[in-house]
């Protein structure tokens, strides 16, 4: 099958996500400073999400340039991680609005967890499609990025259910951490 409906589809998800997160936002109550930073945790809960959006946006479109065609597998994989990242704007304004309180944090990474899970499963999927001698599988290597996010968001939501600001800095940690170029060529991380 033709990937170009795929990469369509998940840009037109990942569109009305971001679209959803923003909307979300509320004008400030008055026309002064003060107001603008008491939305402060909603505008940090927006800006995290919009780069996790983001990063899986980049991701995805590099892995998919890599790919010659999908199955129906493939679509059902790409399903699952846009179940997920449909959720980003839910947690994201629970959390915003809840700032750094046990259960909005735990439940932000527990999203956040699966959608890790799900990236992972498409790629395999999109790997054991094209071989594990194609571009693609040639171009994700190992990196273990992927093992230290998930056990990273692991370690976040326990800890959210303890002390949410130490939760909330592991998100925010795992996003710099994918934001950080890797030393190959521009390939999918």
């Amino acid at each position: 099958m033709n990937k170009s409906r795929v990469e369509a589809f998940t840009d037109g998800v990942v569109a009305i996500a971001i679209t959803i997160m923003v909307l979300a936002l509320k004008v400030p109550a008055g026309p002064h400073w003060t107001e603008v930073l008491e939305m402060a945790p909603v505008l940090c809960a927006y800006l995290l999400s919009f780069v996790y959006v983001g990063i899986y946006w980049v991701n995805h479109h590099h892995v998919l340039q890599l790919a010659r065609q999908v199955n129906g597998r493939i679509l059902w994989t790409n399903l699952h991680l846009l179940f997920w990242l449909s959720l980003v704007p839910l947690v994201t304004a629970w959390a915003g609005n809840y700032p750094l309180t046990p259960a909005p944090m735990a439940l932000y990474g527990v999203v956040l967890l699966m959608c890790a899970i799900a990236f992972r499963m498409l790629v395999r999927a999109l790997v054991a499609n094209e071989g594990p001698d194609s571009p693609l599988a040639q171009a994700l290597g190992h990196s273990r990025k992927k093992e230290l996010s998930i056990a990273l968001y692991l370690a976040a939501i326990a800890l959210s259910l303890w002390y949410a600001p130490a939760g909330a800095a592991i998100y925010l940690a795992v996003a710099i951490l994918w934001l950080i170029p890797q030393r190959r060529k521009e390939t999918p991380q």
